[in-house]
């Protein structure tokens, strides 16, 4: 497989963006070599500067639940353009949006658009601080909730894949509010509480990770969450930049039925367009600048691109016919992954919930950064260079989970699941 002018585009990128990329999740640090550059997407298929079509399990991390240039999100994104693409002053679609977003997540009555998923959870750590008048938050190693200072601590991600969890540039005096736990840790949870609960003003944790793999909150974890901020005065606040419209069209909360205080979204509800959200209860909603007196804003605010993506994409969501089909791909990718793997002889656990999926080299259970970390790196980066030399792209890190869209067919996963028998067998 060729790859002649991709190198050329990253040799290219290197001479203007530090690294070559805009995004390190973006640089193959955890597989090494060099990145491959897109020129295009459509449905469940990626195809490079040179060519090459490979199965996409990435999905622009995660929006692209309905495939790539899907029709109607399409047709949404040039009606909305016509009129023109941002104007700095309110339009009805992002009520709309808004509306969507409330009548689908069990825990939000009111929410601001912003845009993007890092932009949210920075926000929602400033409002629950303002809201509770204390300082301490509560994040858990591994859980990667965008590149907000006082959260870049012990994060997954790119930060572990590139072996930084602490940022240069991160000043010690912004990290000294942040409690870091270990994830799925009752007791630790429960003692920190006991020592800080007058202190912390809330907890943050994505309630299906996807920063170190995808790793599954426990129903004890959970409700000890809701139990202990209830108790202490503390808000909870689901991070489902990832999960949100994912897993479930209400978000992992409504698979789990725990309703968090603040919930932050992202990636789907943009349809592919740079958006975030968050929201929750409204009396803590109205703290918000002009309702209340905490500060947050921002120029392209649900302008009316994204806004038109996000619309079209949730109303092909909302019959929940979508999750259906990608509860059936997601099984059967994970059945054929898990009997290929057992019949190579290669040690491994594989964690789904619908549509979001990794493939651990590491005999498991996953259940936080500890275990996750054990996982064999050298090998899942032979794993996935065989992949993509066979037409198959998985994500560029141990700690990433896959993405399927309604966009791929059984053949795709039939095809995936061939490859990676072939590939496991190479290994």
């Amino acid at each position: 497989m060729s790859r002649q002018h991709s190198q050329a585009a990253f040799a290219r990128a290197k001479r203007l963006i530090p690294g070559g990329v805009n995004s390190p999740a973006r640089a193959f640090g955890g597989v090494g070599g060099e990145p491959i550059f897109m020129a295009r997407g459509d449905g469940a298929y990626l195809y490079d500067v040179d060519g090459n079509r490979y199965i996409d399990y990435i999905g622009s991390w995660g929006p692209m639940i309905v495939g790539h240039a899907h029709e109607e999100v399409l047709a949404a994104v040039h009606e909305a353009a016509a009129r023109g693409t941002s104007f700095g002053a309110p339009t009805e679609a992002e009520s709309e949006l808004a509306e969507l977003i409330i009548d689908a997540v069990p825990s939000v009555e009111k929410v601001r658009l912003v845009s993007s998923g890092t932009e949210a959870t920075m926000s929602a750590i400033r409002l629950a601080r303002g809201y509770t008048g204390r300082d301490v938050i509560v994040k858990f190693a591994g859980n990667y909730h965008g590149h907000v200072d006082s959260l870049l601590v012990a994060a997954g991600s790119s930060a572990a894949t590139l072996g930084v969890p602490n940022s240069p540039g991160v000043t010690e005096g912004t990290t000294r509010d942040t409690l870091v736990l270990e994830y799925n840790d009752v007791a630790a949870l429960t003692a920190a509480f006991d020592q800080h609960g007058q202190r912390i003003a809330g907890v943050i944790l994505e309630p299906i990770v996807g920063n170190m793999g995808c790793v599954v909150a426990s129903p004890e974890f959970l409700n000890a969450l809701r139990t202990q901020t209830t108790k202490h005065g503390a808000l909870l606040i689901f991070d489902e930049v990832m999960t949100g419209f994912r897993v479930a069209y209400g978000g992992a909360q409504s698979l789990f039925n725990i309703a968090p205080d603040i919930t932050t979204l992202g990636k789907i509800v943009g349809g592919g367009l740079p958006v975030g959200a968050y929201g929750g209860r409204a009396e803590i909603m109205d703290h918000i600048l002009p309702a209340g007196k905490v500060f947050q804003a921002g120029t392209l605010s649900g302008n009316p691109l994204a806004t038109a993506a996000g619309i079209a994409t949730l109303q092909l969501l909302k019959d929940g016919h979508a999750y259906t089909r990608l509860e059936q791909l997601g099984a059967r990718l994970e059945q054929g992954l898990r009997s290929a793997a057992t019949s190579a002889g290669v040690a491994h656990t594989v964690t789904r919930v619908g549509s979001m999926l990794t493939f651990f080299f590491h005999p498991g259970p996953v259940t936080n950064w500890t275990t996750a970390s054990r996982s064999d790196t050298a090998k899942y980066a032979k794993y996935f260079w065989n992949l993509i030399d066979r037409g198959i792209y998985m994500p560029c890190s141990q700690y990433e989970a896959l993405f399927i869209s309604t966009a791929h067919t059984n053949e795709d996963i039939d095809a995936t699941i061939n490859s990676a028998q072939e590939t496991f067998a190479a290994l």
